[in-house]
């Protein structure tokens, strides 16, 4: 393998050096590391704008008549989808629905401009959502607000007090994590990728849907429960069934009843149908119209998500006094928002046989979530449902997200308070929908077990506790146990990996 050198003649390196070039050649001639002086001349300053916006080298070349209209029909199909699961991903995250539709308009901007990936749709993620969730819930919970009702003569939440503290600690940690990725770019940190094996990302996320749906349990039974932490929590939300609420109980039971069939009749006419049916929309449209007519929060006491604010958000900074409280959580969620959206975008780009630049990613999607966070955004990765629409509806480059933040905004502006009668327990079933197919990931241990068991332990470990934390609603340290799970199996690999480059280097010098 020849490998041409900026300082010297074309090298040839051994064939067990192939992979590791740039440290044999340091071995053989470490002077080349020492006499290279740093020089900006026109063209390298031109790469590197390039290399740093990449829009101003792919958006002159934009080819209208090839593109267009594919990136419109996937514009559109994926902005519809942005409203449903970014209204329902703010309820994982403990905000009001209207910071989701936010969540998905300021960040898909910044991503279009910095991004390198063509097809990947950025915006909320249950994954994300639920991690922002425990940090609000921690650090904002509801026995920081309950006041005296002298009317009632009992306690009552001040939720209004509430939820503005829960939108600015979901703010901080979001602008935290943006920040750590992108100095994690600017230091090269992409290279990490090498050591995400699939069986890793897939049991990450299978044990974040499980907490997921347990997190949604109160939205589909009516109930109140109090946060509470410990092995077997779950228990204590089971003594709170019998205080169900009826209303909210059936209207999930349809709701999800109906978003199964619907999705089913999706596949089946999927082949048929240029543009999958919007089923999550025309849900939460048919969901809002019987709650206004029917009035269900007035005779059947069903929770809905209440007043939505028209317009946009002026920018805020957030608070600097939350930083030193969420700054673990913050980079957290910066590896697993990368992590999730570089496993993505890999696949695409072999797909289509283009590049993704793994370190530009990283300083992209911390743009996206440092900026959003000024405009009270949570943090944002991309999603599989979304990206999997984009892709199938003809959508071919950036310019679909961004037609996608165009109906998100339209929706903001002019409609989005007509949906303030919807019922919550109709977010929480597209949840539990949207994620069944993580839950089918259970199927790939027999599987590993049978192919890779070194595979298998990365799945199995990447469910937090070998499953003890199933039974735990305490998310931070859920995602405490996580991240020392994701840890340990990433130095596994690494030394794994170093141990097979080490069997072949002396296997080759033992044959010369």
């Amino acid at each position: 393998a020849k490998t041409t050198c900026p300082w010297s003649k074309p090298m040839t390196f051994p064939k067990y050096a192939q992979g590791s070039s740039l440290l044999f050649l340091f071995v053989k001639s470490p002077s080349l590391f020492h006499t290279h002086t740093l020089r900006c001349s026109g063209p390298r300053a031109k790469r590197c704008l390039l290399e740093t916006i990449p829009i101003l080298s792919w958006l002159p070349r934009y080819p209208i008549r090839e593109n267009a209209l594919g990136d419109l029909i996937s514009g559109i199909s994926v902005g519809v989808m942005h409203l449903p699961q970014g209204m329902a991903y703010a309820l994982l995250a403990s905000v009001s629905p209207v910071f989701g539709l936010y969540s998905s308009f300021y960040p898909i901007l910044v991503y279009f401009i910095f991004g390198t990936s063509k097809h990947i749709s950025i915006g909320t993620y249950a994954v994300m959502s639920v991690m922002i969730g425990g940090v609000t819930e921690r650090l904002a919970p509801d026995s920081d607000f309950m006041n005296w009702d002298n009317v009632t003569n009992s306690s009552i939440i001040d939720t209004v007090s509430r939820d503005a503290q829960r939108v600015k600690v979901a703010a901080a940690v979001t602008f935290m994590s943006g920040l750590f990725q992108i100095l994690l770019g600017l230091v090269k940190f992409g290279f990490v990728v090498t050591y995400l094996s699939e069986p890793l990302v897939r049991g990450y996320t299978t044990a974040a849907a499980i907490h997921v749906i347990v997190s949604q349990l109160k939205y589909t039974f009516g109930i109140n429960p109090k946060r509470h932490s410990g092995p077997f929590s779950l228990i204590y939300v089971c003594y709170l069934v019998p205080q169900t609420n009826i209303g909210t109980l059936v209207v999930s039971i349809v709701t999800i009843i109906c978003l199964i069939l619907a999705k089913e009749l999706n596949a089946y006419l999927q082949k048929k149908l240029p543009v999958p049916i919007p089923v999550e929309l025309i849900a939460i449209i048919i969901a809002t119209v019987v709650s206004w007519q029917v009035n269900l929060e007035q005779k059947y006491g069903v929770d809905i998500v209440g007043v939505i604010p028209s317009g946009l958000q002026a920018p805020v900074f957030p608070e600097a006094s939350l930083f030193g409280q969420v700054i673990g959580d913050a980079f957290a969620l910066s590896v697993v928002g990368y992590g999730i959206l570089i496993s993505l975008g890999r696949i695409f780009a072999l797909k289509y046989g283009y590049r993704v630049d793994s370190n530009q990613e990283l300083i992209a999607l911390g743009l996206s979530n440092s900026i959003g966070g000024i405009f009270q955004c949570f943090a944002i990765s991309c999603s599989m449902s979304r990206t999997m629409v984009q892709e199938s509806t003809g959508g071919k480059t950036q310019v679909a997200g961004a037609l996608s933040a165009v109906v998100i905004l339209f929706i903001t502006l002019w409609i989005g308070s007509l949906f303030e009668d919807l019922p919550k327990a109709v977010l929480a079933a597209i949840i539990y929908v949207n994620l069944h197919g993580m839950m089918k990931q259970f199927m790939d241990i027999p599987a590993l077990w049978k192919k890779n068991r070194v595979d298998m332990v990365s799945a199995r470990r990447s469910r937090p506790g070998s499953g003890c934390c199933f039974w735990k609603t305490d998310l931070v340290t859920y995602w405490y146990h996580t991240l020392h799970s994701c840890t340990s199996v990433l130095l596994l690999q690494y030394q794994v990996e170093g141990f097979r480059k080490l069997v072949l280097l002396k296997q080759t010098t033992e044959s010369k």
